[in-house]
Parts: structure tokens; C-alpha cells; sequence
């Protein structure tokens, strides 16, 4: 054989190991572990298996036949309340009955192109996630009651990439990826009035741009969730200021602080009906297979800390993150109330409320929208789940399915679930961005849900003087409470 056919020969078989070993690299990591065992309140956590290539298992969105709907849990049914829209996300009902959604996608991106964005935004492209973001605000409406919309209005159309939406006494709150702006707003008009007034800057864009907020009940204040910048704070923690958080907004204040940290990407925002207090979904990190992390539903107390980027579920620590551990990390960091599974994206979040028509098996808890995963073998998530709550308002069991047939057995998928609420009539409203369809979920011939009953609480009385060691008068006190009960 001639040198140059040696040379030759070489070259092939070294394109064709490269090849190989390329393709036992991107052929990612299997699950060992169903959807169900990494769910609920005590989550199966298996050992982590570092990515250096993510596990890629994008299903790509082909629509809905025309007259197919998603197949409902028994005793519930399904039509399409709206359809046609332009990547409908952030669902907000009005007490007038009036439906707001925002149309948008993420803005132009600002990473300075190379490999990595090119890669990310073909990933993202295959998804039906990247595109022109029509930048608007939407008003549906129900005029003859029957189910489906019959009236469109455009109500903004100047925004920059907006999601959440909340509104209260004539004034209409909005998130833009990089700001929270109020404008005037009366129930029924097709438009706003006047200028909006910036409340408070966010950071911007990101690896996670959606900016979805809540209004507290008393609706003195305004919730904020920015997502972090990056999966586990590769890009440094500098870009992670002010990121992985949720804001509190005080209105009459016209201040504003970081309210909870350590949440990778809080989604839904929503106020337990039970307690008062403040919830949200969170997606966790990535790369660690395709069991781990589990995204979840959490209370989120002031203060409260989930660990992001050191460490996750409280005291499983993530070793490939750089950045220095802050002290007492394990310590301060909360446990999740509730996973609901790995790489399911879970993204809005709703609690059963009072009028709801959903029926008595799906009157008690919360409903959420799993968009689904893009890097887990097999997919998950592309459904909407019910989570039920008992009466002190926690959560208990298995995530239930609600809405399912999203995802098809090639691997496709028709549409990806985005939002949840309620409408004017108690039916459950769930926004399908790829589709661009809005679905309506009712139980028929259901009573309307009265007002969830708060229940009494009562906190342990002061010490007023120390006898012997604390720590003991307070196990022997708040043992005699739970017997008491």
C-alpha cells in the first residue's frame, strides 16, 4: 500500500472514531426511574450522572388535526375556547370575565452568537420556542356564553417580550422581560389610557426571560419570578444578580426587595386559598441525567433560600458548581414541598378557588401545566396535572392528569401546555403556545366550588422566661399542642 493510501486510510478511520464517539456521547442518558417515582412529596433522588453532552429529546410540535382535542380525565371535557393566536402564553381572567393573554416569545437574543448560541437556537427552533415575538396583549371575550370566544381585541402592542399579567381598582400590571409597568385600565375597555408608569426594572432576557407576576390578596404588593441566567451559574455569579428569585413589590411603598432566593426558575405564582401564603413551580438544573433534578411546587415564605446553584432539595450538593459555597448553605436551604417530576417544565399554576366547575374529585388542590422536557429519555411532562391539597392546605399523592395526548407516539407533539386559570364561568382555562390555542376544561353538570374555609391556627404562646434548656420547653410544649390535636 502506497504512503498515500496509508495516509488515507488513517484520516477515514480517525473520522470515523471522532463519529463514534460523538454518537456514544449524544446518545444521552435513559431514565431508570418512571415520571410517578420522582414525584410527590418524597421523590426518589438517584445518584447523578454529570452531562458533559445534555440529553437531547426534543419533540417537535406538528399542530392539532383540525376538531382534535386534548383527551381530558374522566368525568371532564374539553373544547377550544380561542385558536389562531400567535404563541400564547400568560392567561389572566378579569372579574368582568374578560380574558387577557399575552402573545410572545423570547426576546432577540444578546449572547453574542458563536456555537453555543447557534446550537441553543436550533434546539429551541425544532422546539417551536424561538421565532419574532408579536409583543402584544390580547383581550378575549365569551360574549353569548357558550364556551368559546367570539370577540379578539388587541390591547397592547407595544410591549417587549411580556408575560405576567395582573390587575386590580383600574390599574393593569404587566412584566416585560426587564420591567413591571402599570398602566390605567377599566373593566371592559379595548384599551389602555395614557402612559404606563415603570414600577421597577428587571434584569433582562437570560436563559430564562419569562417575568410572571401575582398580586397579593390584600393587593398591596406584586410578586415577581426572574429566573436565573445560566443552569448551575457557569457564566459566573456577577450575571446571577438579582436572578433566581422572586421580587416583592410594595406598592404604596414604591419599593421593592428580593423576597425568596435560591429558586433556578420560579413559573407560576399563585396564593394558597388555605393559608395565604405565597407558592410557585420551579424548574430545576439540568445535565445530571435524565431521573434528576425533579422541577416542583413549593410554598415560598420570606426569606426562604432553595439552594440554587450549590445545592438542591435542601442538602444534595451539585459538585460541578465553581462558585464558593456560602456558609450554612444545607442549613438555611428548604426542602420542596412537592416534585413533580424531571424535566417536565412546569410552568402555570393555579389553586382550586370558589365558582371553579371542575368537579369534586379535581375541587381541592392546585392545577399546573407541565410543558415538557427537552432533554430527557423518555419525554416528560406535555400534560396538565392536578395536584390535590387535604384541608390544611398540603399536598398530597401523585400528580393526576388532567389534560393529556400532547405528545404523540412518534415522538411529535401537537401543542405544549403553557398556562393555567380560571374563567368567569369556573371552567379551567390552559394556554397551548406551539399551537396557538387556548383549551377550556370543565366538569359538566358540576356545582360551582364555594369558598375554600381557611383554618384556624394558632401559634405557641412566648416564653417569657427561661427555665432549664429552651430547646426542651419548646419540644415538650409543641408535643403537647400536636396531642391536643
Amino acid at each position: 500500500m502506497s504512503t498515500k493510501r496509508k495516509i488515507l486510510a488513517w484520516v477515514v478511520g480517525l473520522i470515523v472514531l471522532i463519529l463514534l464517539v460523538f454518537w456514544w456521547l449524544s446518545r444521552g442518558d435513559t431514565a431508570d426511574l418512571s415520571v410517578s417515582e420522582v414525584s410527590g412529596e418524597g421523590p426518589v433522588l438517584q445518584e447523578p450522572r454529570a452531562e458533559t453532552i445534555p440529553t437531547i429529546n426534543i419533540a417537535e410540535p406538528v399542530g392539532w388535526p383540525a376538531g382534535e382535542v386534548p383527551a381530558a380525565a374522566e368525568g371532564l371535557v374539553v373544547n377550544r375556547f380561542a385558536e389562531g393566536l400567535d404563541h400564547p402564553r400568560v392567561v389572566h381572567t378579569l372579574p368582568n370575565g374578560d380574558v387577557l393573554v399575552t402573545l410572545t416569545r423570547a426576546p432577540a437574543s444578546d449572547n453574542g452568537g458563536g456555537i453555543t448560541a447557534w446550537i441553543a437556537d436550533l434546539l429551541m427552533s425544532r422546539a417551536g420556542a424561538t421565532g419574532t415575538s408579536a409583543n402584544e396583549l390580547v383581550l378575549l371575550r365569551d360574549q353569548d356564553g357558550d364556551g368559546r370566544s367570539d370577540q379578539r381585541l388587541t390591547v397592547l402592542d407595544n410591549l417587549d417580550s411580556p408575560s405576567g399579567i395582573a390587575w386590580r381598582d383600574g390599574r393593569l400590571y404587566i412584566a416585560n422581560h426587564d420591567e413591571l409597568l402599570a398602566y390605567d385600565y377599566e373593566l371592559g375597555a379595548a384599551s389602555t389610557t395614557g402612559d404606563p408608569e415603570k414600577l421597577m426594572d428587571l434584569p433582562a432576557a437570560g436563559n430564562h426571560w419569562m417575568r410572571n407576576i401575582a398580586l397579593s390578596p390584600d393587593g398591596d404588593k406584586i410578586y415577581v419570578a426572574v429566573g436565573s441566567a445560566s443552569n448551575i451559574g457557569e457564566k459566573g455569579m456577577d450575571v446571577e444578580k438579582g436572578r433566581a428569585a422572586i421580587w416583592e413589590y410594595d406598592l404604596e411603598a414604591g419599593r421593592q426587595r428580593i423576597f425568596a432566593t435560591g429558586l433556578r426558575n420560579p413559573n407560576g405564582l399563585d396564593f394558597s386559598p388555605w393559608s395565604g401564603e405565597l407558592w410557585t413551580t420551579v424548574n430545576e438544573r439540568d445535565m445530571l441525567g435524565s431521573d434528576l433534578v425533579p422541577d416542583y411546587l413549593t410554598n415560598v415564605p420570606v426569606g426562604a433560600n432553595y439552594g440554587w446553584p450549590w445545592v438542591y432539595y435542601k442538602d444534595t450538593i451539585d459538585r460541578r458548581v465553581d462558585a464558593p459555597m456560602p456558609a450554612y448553605t444545607t442549613e438555611y436551604a428548604r426542602y420542596p414541598e412537592f416534585a413533580l417530576g424531571p424535566h417536565v417544565a412546569a410552568l402555570g399554576l393555579v389553586f382550586s378557588e370558589e365558582g371553579s366547575t371542575m368537579g369534586e374529585k379535581f375541587g381541592n388542590g392546585a392545577f399546573i401545566a407541565r410543558h415538557g422536557s427537552w432533554n430527557r429519555k423518555p419525554a416528560s411532562g406535555y400534560d396538565v396535572v392536578y395536584v390535590a391539597f387535604d384541608n390544611r392546605g398540603n399536598p398530597l399523592g401523585k400528580p393526576v392528569p388532567v389534560l393529556t395526548g400532547f405528545l404523540n407516539d412518534n415522538g411529535t407533539t401537537k401543542g405544549r401546555p403553557t398556562w393555567v386559570d380560571f374563567a368567569g364561568d369556573g371552567s379551567l382555562l390552559v394556554s397551548d403556545d406551539t399551537a396557538g390555542i387556548i383549551w377550556r376544561v370543565t366538569a359538566p353538570g358540576a356545582a360551582p366550588r364555594a369558598a375554600i374555609v381557611q383554618p384556624e391556627r394558632r401559634s405557641l404562646p412566648p416564653q417569657r422566661q427561661l427555665q432549664g434548656d429552651p430547646r426542651a420547653r419548646f419540644v415538650e410544649e409543641y408535643a403537647r399542642e400536636q396531642v391536643a390535636e
